[in-house]
């Protein structure tokens, strides 16, 4: 609740209402801390951050192994419907990776023709085709397979689980495929609302085949392309460098090239 607007202001004031606020929801396996970096970046900002976190997730192993990705979106649905119940008319969402996945369902699903629109929806390396090849396979070898142990540091492990079990990764393809078969067929966005996807070029975790299908598959409500824009990158996630090992000029100059972006819209 800490990272929440609607629990920070559960009695927001006139002029608090006049904030516009950005949902950020992280990626799977990750938490809250995948969008500090934006947080701080933002600090004295006109707008106000709202750091959700996916159900399921930054708790227990055996919390997130029985959440589906239905609950991991629940908890973006609920801060989203929160927040304009408490009369806040100028909303924004962005998702890293699975989280952008998410809203991409959102999107699809129908979820804002009956609700507020948001203002604008930005994608830091959506994961539509992944760039790992045992995601595609775990619904086959996952009982054999138990959990996938992922290569990374103590630091690391604060942050984002150790240990994925093989029903979460049956998880994300479900969401994926749900995904891919929607942009397959197409869909837009809702009446005037905005949308940019930024994607690293060599993203070891999310194809940037993923971007190319959202940009084929999603127009804006006027029917045209929506805007893209690929960073020389090989990191996942690009606008998160803390505990990325050897961060060069390029990469803090990427992240601050999308802050911009995302603040400029949010300044509007």
């Amino acid at each position: 609740a800490a990272f929440l607007v609607s629990a920070k202001y559960p009695s927001p004031s006139a002029a608090d209402l006049e904030k516009h606020i950005i949902i950020a929801a992280h990626g799977y396996t990750a938490s809250t801390f995948e969008w500090s970096e934006f947080q701080e970046w933002s600090t004295d900002s006109t707008y106000r951050i709202s750091q959700v976190l996916l159900g399921g997730h930054g708790t227990t192993y055996e919390d997130f192994k029985a959440a589906s990705w239905e609950d991991w979106e629940e908890s973006i649905k609920l801060e989203y419907e929160t927040l304009a119940a408490l009369g806040y008319e100028k909303i924004s969402l962005v998702g890293s990776s699975a989280g952008a996945t998410l809203l991409l369902e959102m999107i699809q699903s129908d979820y804002f023709d009956t609700r507020l629109a948001p203002k604008n929806i930005f994608f830091i390396d959506p994961i539509v085709v992944p760039s790992v090849k045992l995601q595609s396979i775990a619904g086959i070898v996952g009982p054999m397979l138990v959990y996938v142990e992922n290569d990374q540091s103590q630091e690391y492990d604060q942050h984002w689980y150790h240990f994925r079990p093989f029903e979460t990764i049956n998880e994300l393809n479900e969401l994926m495929d749900i995904v891919r078969k929607g942009l397959e067929d197409g869909f837009s966005l809702p009446e005037d609302t905005y949308m940019k996807v930024f994607h690293s070029r060599h993203d070891p975790t999310a194809n940037s085949l993923s971007t190319v299908l959202i940009y084929r598959g999603l127009t804006d409500s006027k029917g045209d392309n929506i805007d893209v824009q690929i960073m020389e990158s090989s990191i996942h996630v690009f606008t998160r460098l803390k505990l990325e090992g050897g961060a060069t000029p390029l990469n803090f100059a990427n992240q601050e090239d999308a802050f911009s972006q995302m603040a400029e819209k949010l300044r509007e």
